[in-house]
């Protein structure tokens, strides 16, 4: 398969498996990497290599719903692009940042913002039911959604998984976009990050092809169901969606400080 490593079939199979549940989870709530990097990682993969087969397997998946949720009419592309250059610019600020702080500042920071996303979301039932968007002047439409991709680059650079959840609350809450809207923005503006770092891995050559293509395969038909399940349902499947990410995050988080 690729130096010094090898996988086994019933490890494909598994990996497989949950890249399709990670681009259903993905494509309706964000938050799909806390399933797929594990996944990888599982089998034994080192790390640099689960990264590169998880950025390829999640940009497929991630390119199929984007051109999804524009199909489905739930995508500003105005305020997505402007939140996407907000975005790289955030990113690498963020990422620097992550340089001057422990892992373990990281991580408790994060157990406090978790809760309190849960809460907003649970508390605001009404919560993305309506697009109200175009309520909003077009210059301050802009700036909010530079500041949207600044702040979730920033924490995309910082930490990482869930970033496309906090992105789906921030153009929700924010800009009123109903869910589904705001959800199809979050997918661009994840698609911009995806690539850049798709490029580096591939030139890197991190990345396994023979696990990276039937795992992205199954991440596209992933991806494909679950933004069909958020543009058909809407808000009353995005939401709980959402509350089930933020969950598995928090829970992860846990485990790693606890172990």
């Amino acid at each position: 398969m690729a130096a010094g490593f090898d996988i086994s079939t019933m490890s494909l199979i598994l990996v497989c498996f949950l890249v399709f549940l990670a681009g259903f989870v993905d494509a309706s709530a964000g938050g799909g990497g806390i399933i797929s990097l594990p996944a990888y990682i599982f089998t034994g993969m080192p790390a640099h290599l689960a990264l590169g087969c998880n950025k390829f397997s999640s940009s497929c998946g991630t390119t199929l719903a984007v051109f999804k949720f524009w199909r489905g009419g739930a995508v500003n592309l105005r305020a997505a692009a402007i939140a996407a250059v907000g975005s790289f610019i955030g990113s690498a600020v963020g990422a620097k940042t992550a340089l001057m702080l422990s892992d373990q500042t990281i991580k408790t920071m994060l157990l406090i913002i978790l809760p309190c996303a849960a809460v907003v979301i649970f508390l605001k039932r009404n919560l993305g039911d309506s697009d109200d968007s175009a309520q909003m002047g077009r210059d301050k439409a802009a700036a909010l959604a530079f500041m949207i991709g600044l702040l979730i680059g920033g924490y995309d650079g910082l930490f990482g998984p869930g970033t496309g959840t906090f992105a789906i609350m921030a153009f929700s809450s924010l800009m009123k976009f109903d869910l589904k809207t705001a959800s199809g923005n979050a997918k661009i503006l994840n698609l911009a990050s995806n690539y850049a770092s798709l490029i580096t891995f591939a030139f890197a050559g991190t990345i396994m092809y023979g696990v990276a293509i039937p795992a992205a395969v199954c991440g596209i038909a992933g991806n494909y169901l679950g933004a069909h399940c958020a543009l058909t349902k809407g808000a009353r499947f995005i939401r709980p969606m959402m509350l089930a990410v933020l969950a598995l995050l928090l829970l992860k988080l846990l485990w790693d400080i606890l172990s």
